[in-house]
Order: C-alpha cells, then structure tokens, then sequence
C-alpha cells in the first residue's frame, strides 16, 4: 500500500517562499508519476503541478507558472514543491498524489485528479498580506 506524507506547509507571509515535502512508502517510488494539488477555501481541489516517473517533464497551472517549481529525488522517495514569490491566494491544503502504473506507459504528465490512484493528507499553506 503507497503512503504518502506531506510536510513543510506553515505560515508565511505574501513574498515569501516555502518548499514542501512528500515523503512516499509502501511502493516503487521511480515507477511513480507524481502531483501537487491543493485546495483552497470555498473551492475545489485543483492541479498546480505534476511531473513524470522520470523527473524530466513538468507541467503546471497557468496561476503558478514561474512561482512554482516541482521536482523528485527518486533515491530519497520524495517529491518537492517550491514555492516562491507566495501570494494571499495561494492558501490552501496541499496534497501530493501518484500514478503508481505509470512506467507502464509512455512517460507523461497528468494534471487531472482521476488519473491519480494515492493521495496524502495534505499540508496546509497560509499566506497572509
């Protein structure tokens, strides 16, 4: 069973920058393609970034892009999320996500939450102005 924990979230203050963690276990962390996503207050969950089983491609949302930053050390079985330049609207809980099967399949990313199997808990991130 893949387990997934999130850490780093906090407090912050709008410009700041803070890096989250997820920690995976229970599975082939390499075979995993991965995703951060978070939901804010009022709304629903939403992809920011995702990256492949590989670590070469990335992709993120439109909001984020240039601010954010995701990358994956497979010796370690976490996946990163950096976070600069924050912003009041990016408060929310973070969830990080895996595609356990995608090294079956031709190296992509995916961006919707239907194509992902395991989900953490989240971490919850507080910008203030």
């Amino acid at each position: 069973q893949v387990q997934l924990v999130e850490s780093g979230g906090g407090l912050v203050q709008a410009g700041d920058s803070l890096r989250l963690s997820c920690a995976a276990s229970g599975g082939t962390f390499g075979n995993y393609a991965m995703g951060w996503f978070r939901r804010a207050p009022g709304k629903s969950r939403e992809c920011v970034a995702a990256i492949d089983w590989r670590g070469r491609d990335t992709n993120y949302a439109d909001s984020v892009e240039g601010r954010f930053t995701i990358s994956r050390d497979n010796a370690k079985n976490t996946v990163y999320l950096q976070m600069n330049s924050l912003k009041p609207e990016d408060t929310a809980v973070y969830f990080c996500a895996a595609k356990s099967d995608a090294a079956l399949l031709s190296p992509a990313v995916y961006m919707r939450q239907s194509e992902y199997q395991h989900w953490g808990q989240g971490t919850s991130v507080t910008v203030s102005s």
